[in-house]
């Protein structure tokens, strides 16, 4: 490997690093020391579902929803144009594995809202991931990037500035655009003066 290539390789890896620590801490900023994004949140509870039309694809372990879609799982609420849902039926009762959301995707849980194009939740993994357009809120404080992966058991959350490359939860790279910068932005409130 020539000096000129290694130089450049430990830049790069500086810099993805760097960005990376920039997200994390722009995450950090949005949850007060004791309290994570979305974190605290029972992904245990019961799953409760609403649409204007409803089609079961029982040979296919699929169900699809369409119109104002209404997902409930305790106080988190997912709102799409359409979803599918994967399940499973053990001892006869239905037990929902993944759910893929698209159209307006809006998550929220409190004065906490993320949204996107694109949204995964993992049922198994207890993951929820957002591409495309992807807007972080808690309250006045707001984060953008192209793609947002929550993890509901740690509470803990990465926003990445681009949708797509391998780590896409669209399984490579991803064909939902990002009209941004490719760079993770920001807008937080300061403590007023007294």
């Amino acid at each position: 490997m020539s000096h000129s290539f290694a130089t450049l390789r430990t830049t790069m890896l500086r810099s993805a690093m760097g960005g990376f620590a920039l997200g994390a801490a722009l995450i950090a900023a949005l949850a007060p020391s004791q309290a994570q994004v979305f974190g605290g949140h029972n992904s245990d509870a019961p799953v409760s579902v609403a649409a204007d039309h409803g089609e079961l694809l029982g040979r296919e372990d699929r169900a699809t929803l369409s119109g104002n879609v209404v997902i409930t799982q305790g106080d988190l609420t997912v709102r799409a144009a359409r979803t599918t849902l994967a399940f499973s039926t053990d001892g006869g009762s239905f037990k929902i594995h993944r759910l893929d959301a698209v159209g307006g995707v809006r998550v929220t849980r409190g004065n906490q809202a993320a949204s996107g194009e694109v949204a995964i939740y993992d049922f198994d993994r207890r993951i929820i991931t957002l591409v495309g357009g992807v807007v972080l809120q808690r309250g006045s404080d707001r984060l953008s990037g192209g793609r947002l992966v929550i993890d509901l058991d740690t509470g803990i959350s990465t926003l990445d500035g681009r949708a797509g490359g391998s780590g896409s939860a669209l399984g490579g790279a991803s064909s939902v655009s990002n009209s941004g910068s490719g760079r993770v932005t920001g807008t937080f409130t300061v403590p007023k003066r007294n």
